[in-house]
């Protein structure tokens, strides 16, 4: 369901699997945006003005010029994003409570745990300075599981909660890089069939590519 165009939202957001989520929502949505790059190689995320939108110095965060009562709002946690957008708009958020319980369970399952162990095997495997196997062989371990368990449930549907949701979108930008991971597609054919099938949305590669 796309909304009204109105006021653009400023999103603070690079060029990360979190970065991503909040531009392909705003395309899926059709909500007009303009991209605030954080550059966080350069530490932009310590930035006094960045820490006033989101005092965790992390990316994404919004700036809705537009929020409730027609007063801006400002938003960090790309969970947080995600669900406020789906509220503000009507758009991949299920406003039955038993879908949205089922939404929620998956995007918490990504803000929780799939995001934050996916980023230690990115972390290990790839930017520490000192390869450290005890650390990479963990981390590693846990990608797999969470991999297989996406794969199984995965088995008999097309999306993670029936329709395609908000926990798709979270989920998304991590899978997009499983070959960082050392997770081969191969072991998990119905993560490889879902992921296909999000790739290819037309509003899915404009946002990957507005970053």
């Amino acid at each position: 369901m796309a909304h009204a165009p109105g006021k653009p939202i400023d999103v603070h957001t690079w060029s990360t699997p979190n970065g991503w989520k909040i531009p392909i929502m705003l395309e899926e949505c059709g909500l007009p945006y303009r991209v605030v790059p954080v550059n966080i190689g350069r530490g932009d995320q310590m930035a006094p003005d960045f820490l006033k939108i989101s005092p965790n110095n992390k990316i994404p965060a919004i700036v809705d010029p537009d929020g409730p009562g027609g007063e801006p709002i400002t938003v960090f946690e790309s969970g947080a994003i995600l669900q406020y957008l789906g509220r503000k708009t009507g758009c991949l958020y299920p406003a039955d409570e038993r879908a949205r319980v089922a939404v929620d369970e998956w995007l918490f399952w990504q803000v929780g745990g799939f995001g934050p162990m996916l980023g230690q095997v990115h972390h290990f495997r790839i930017y520490a300075q000192e390869k450290i196997p005890y650390a990479i062989d963990r981390f590693t371990a846990e990608a797999q599981r969470l991999y297989g368990v996406l794969d199984r449930h995965l088995a008999d549907r097309d999306f993670v909660a029936g329709d395609f949701s908000i926990a798709d979108i979270a989920i998304l930008p991590w899978a997009k890089y499983h070959e960082k991971q050392s997770i081969e597609l191969a072991s998990v054919p119905h993560v490889r069939a879902w992921l296909d099938r999000v790739m290819a949305r037309p509003a899915v590669q404009r946002g990957f590519a507005a970053v």
